[in-house]
Formats: C-alpha cells, structure tokens, sequence
C-alpha cells in the first residue's frame, strides 16, 4: 500500500495565517489581487469557487455583492477564514479539494487556484473538480508561482559582473519534482510540499480536463531597489516575472 503524502498546510497554518493577515502579504496586496479582479471582470450573480482557499485572502477582496465558496483541507486555515471574513455570502468549508464536493454541478460562474496549485499533490484532480462545478462557459483563473522561472532550489539568482547583469540560473525545468519546503527557517516542524510541472504539463492536464487557456498573463514584482546594484536588479525584475496566470474557460 503506498503511503498518503501529507499536503495539508495544518502544520503551518497559524504561521501562514500571520504572515497573510487581514490584507494578504505584499505580493498579495500590490499584485495578484489588483490584477486578478481586474481579470475576472464580476459582475452582479456571479458566484465563485476557491479551491484551497487558505484563510480566505480572495474572499476579503472581492466586491462586497459577490457569492462565494471557499474550500481548504486545513481545518486551522478554515477557521481563520470565517473569523477574518464576515461577508454573509461568503462560505467555508474544510475538505480535500481533489476528492468529491458537495456542490451541484454547474454550480458557479467563476473558479480561482490562488497560489496553490504547486501544493497539491493530485492537480488533474482538482482540476476535475473545478470542471464539473463551473457552469458551462464558466472560467478559472490558476495563479501559480511561475513554473519557469521560479521553481524550488532549482532556480536561483546569480551576477555576470562583467556584464552588470543579474541573471536567472535554472537548474532544471521539465521533469515533475516534489520538493519539501520548510515554512518556519530553523525550526523542525512546519514542512510542506511543492509539486513543480512544466507549462506544458500544465497546458496538457487543463485540455484533458476539457479547459480551453484563452489568455496567459506574467506578473512582475513592482518594487524598486536602491543602491549600487539597483539598475542590474530592476532590470532583472522586470525581465523575469514571478507569477504565471492561466484564465481558462470551460468548454
């Protein structure tokens, strides 16, 4: 019998909790959620699916008119949701999001995967999942940590100073990896997985889930470096960007 892997952020979740807080971690605040919306384009009715959720960071940003469903395995992170989010259209529930939800099918108009797509161990399974539950023309919007260019101890910043650049080394990029994360430096517990697949792979599982990408969008960090090695680091920044979204429509 092979061994369950443990993919649940229950051993972090308190930590992960703190470090998103009420509006989300920089990247969160300044990017990914501005952006996002902007995406998905809500309009009165629609009603939204997060799958692995978290303590419900994109429930607290949408237009206050909108239906939600927040799902995540961490029991913790659930229980955050509901005390930091008080929208009374807005619901938690804490479930495996590979395995069968109790929602109808067609249920919702829009699904998000809001930097948790690269912890899930079975990814086509949650992808299913979204599939059944969206409404026919429905869409989903993956936002991961960029598969390419940002992959675990296989990507790494390096300086040409000959040529002043700051450059990206990639030490692989299409095999599938798992890769153990330590979520609290210099302590033993709070470890997690992270499952790296190429874009390609991606872009496969979605077809055979029966999603058509319509747009692929590339965010960069907006912050500003200052001091000697700042032209070479901006640069950098704005040539290697660090989250990869993927809107795909049900077809």
């Amino acid at each position: 019998m092979t061994k369950q892997i443990k993919t649940s952020w229950e051993s972090s979740a308190s930590w992960y909790d703190e470090v998103v807080g009420q509006q989300g971690h920089y990247y969160h605040e300044h990017v990914i959620l501005p952006k996002l919306l902007e995406l998905m384009q809500l309009k009165k009715g629609a009603k939204i699916l997060d799958l692995a959720c978290g303590q419900g960071i994109l429930a607290r940003a949408l237009p206050k008119n909108i239906k939600y469903m927040g799902v995540d395995l961490s029991k913790t992170l659930i229980r955050a949701a509901k005390v930091r989010t008080k929208n009374p259209l807005h619901t938690f529930l804490s479930h495996d999001v590979t395995k069968k939800l109790p929602f109808s099918k067609g249920e919702f108009s829009h699904a998000a995967v809001l930097l948790a797509l690269q912890n899930i161990e079975d990814p086509m399974s949650l992808l299913k999942n979204a599939y059944y539950h969206l409404a026919d023309g429905g869409v989903l919007f993956l936002v991961l940590n960029h598969p390419c260019f940002r992959i675990p101890r296989q990507s790494h910043w390096g300086i040409d100073e000959k040529k002043k650049l700051q450059y990206r080394r990639m030490d692989s990029y299409l095999s599938p990896q798992k890769i153990p994360i330590q979520t609290h430096p210099g302590k033993k517990k709070g470890q997690t997985l992270s499952f790296h697949y190429s874009l390609s792979k991606y872009s496969q599982m979605l077809k055979e889930t029966g999603f058509a990408i319509f747009q692929i969008e590339e965010w960069i960090s907006d912050k500003k470096s200052m001091g000697g090695k700042a032209r070479m680091e901006n640069r950098a920044r704005h040539e290697f960007p660090l989250f990869l979204t993927l809107v795909c429509q049900k077809t």
